[in-house]
């Protein structure tokens, strides 16, 4: 979240990002935050006066008594502004508890790096890179072929849960174990340490990544106030909330392989086939906790490795700057990740990858601090990023499109071979 001195001294520049985000019902929210931290702050320098003056009425009065003269007037005052005092202090608790509930409504700025643009087709392309696949038959999209072999079944999934839960079976089991394996392993080759955290999280942790209460439409709800993980940067970024690292430990680079379960409702047709739009789905996930510093440069560096699993599986891939209107509520830079899908004919999302700068830390109060934990500089809060590499349902449909055979069959991308222990699924 903002600090709300930021949010006071830059009130303009924060209306402006809000509006270029078009996040036009956050303007509300600000005038109120605006409104109450004004509010707050004329309370305070009244309060001051008053425990000012109510601390001098009790010196006054202590003096009287060791005269012997009477007192009673000034501990009549006294009374009535200590009344005073404690109705301003539950003014000001009040007042504290809406100005934290309406920073939470406030997004994170864009880096001046993002352009401008109000829908995905403002969305710039950095560059494509892969060659385009080559038939001499007709490409067939994922979900005939899988269906076909018997490597998804989503009747299955719609009968055991609903739509949206894929079961995937023998070769389909295989490809996502393989998938998971391998990019686990790229990962640790390039220091991220992996983690298995939980699939359920409290609210204080949706909360600290801003999952709440900008996305409660998105997640699945269990009892006792848990949440379904939306992804695993949830519960992985959560890790170090409240602590003080030290600064020689950064940057922390953590990958994670999970489940993840979303409610997004989405149109008809083929754009949410198959595996297009799913409701539960395996992604690896990073998250690292950089110095302030080197966070773009370790931005880019995601970036790459993500694109580097796409050139190891060799698909088609192209890089996308997102703009201000469709890059989300807690992002300052995101770049997103498409494949090529030769049997639907389009692009699809596989990664997302993204720089908050101090937006979630400023909310977990995850903070660093040079010279190391007992050392005496200033706490510092840190940047948090994290990135997809990568989402299992596209890759996997990408992988299904482009390797698929003539007869039907698919070779395994000569990379996941080791993993998978054969050259051809059946």
């Amino acid at each position: 979240m903002l600090d709300v001195k930021f949010i006071r001294e830059n009130r303009e520049s924060v209306r402006k990002a809000i509006k270029s985000k078009q996040l036009s019902e956050a303007l509300g929210k600000l005038d109120d935050l605006l409104i109450a931290d004004e509010a707050y702050r004329l309370l305070r320098q009244d309060l001051e006066e008053k425990q000012a003056q109510r601390n001098a009425n009790s010196k006054k009065i202590g003096e009287l008594k060791r005269r012997g003269e009477n007192a009673q007037n000034l501990i009549h005052e006294m009374g009535v502004i200590s009344a005073e005092v404690k109705r301003l202090e539950e003014k000001g608790r009040s007042l504290e508890a809406q100005i934290q509930t309406l920073q939470y409504e406030i997004p994170n700025l864009p880096h001046q790096s993002v352009p401008y643009g109000e829908t995905e087709h403002d969305n710039v392309v950095v560059h494509e890179r892969g060659k385009v696949p080559e038939f001499d038959f007709e490409p067939r999209p994922h979900w005939e072929l899988a269906v076909q072999r018997g490597w998804i079944d989503f009747e299955a999934g719609v009968k055991l849960t609903g739509a949206g839960f894929p079961v995937f079976k023998a070769a389909g089991a295989k490809l996502v174990r393989g998938l998971a394996s391998f990019f686990l392993s790229y990962l640790a080759d390039n220091g991220f340490v992996e983690v298995i955290p939980p699939l359920l999280v409290n609210a204080a942790s949706a909360t600290g990544t801003g999952q709440l209460p900008d996305k409660e439409g998105q997640m699945y709800e269990v009892n006792e106030g848990y949440y379904l993980i939306p992804t695993s940067e949830v519960p992985v970024t959560n890790l170090h909330r409240g602590d003080i690292l030290d600064e020689a430990e950064l940057p922390i680079k953590y990958s994670a392989f999970t489940s993840n379960f979303r409610r997004e409702a989405g149109s008809y047709g083929k754009d949410v086939r198959g595996l297009n739009r799913v409701h539960q789905f395996d992604k690896v996930e990073m998250v690292q906790f950089s110095h302030p510093d080197q966070s773009y440069e370790a931005l880019e560096e995601m970036t790459e490795t993500s694109e580097g699993l796409l050139e190891a599986l060799g698909l088609r891939y192209r890089r996308l700057l997102m703009c201000t209107g469709d890059m989300g509520f807690t992002q300052a830079k995101k770049y997103d990740l498409e494949v090529w899908s030769p049997g639907q004919n389009r692009w699809l999302e596989v990664s997302s990858i993204s720089n908050m700068e101090a937006f979630q830390a400023a909310r977990l109060q995850v903070r660093f601090r040079a010279g190391g934990r007992q050392g005496r500089g200033r706490t510092e809060l840190v940047h948090t990023l994290n990135g997809s590499a990568l989402a299992f349902p596209r890759t996997i449909a990408a992988i299904i499109e482009c390797y698929q055979n003539g007869d039907g069959t698919l070779n395994v991308p000569e990379v996941l071979r080791p993993f998978i222990g054969t050259a051809r699924l059946e």
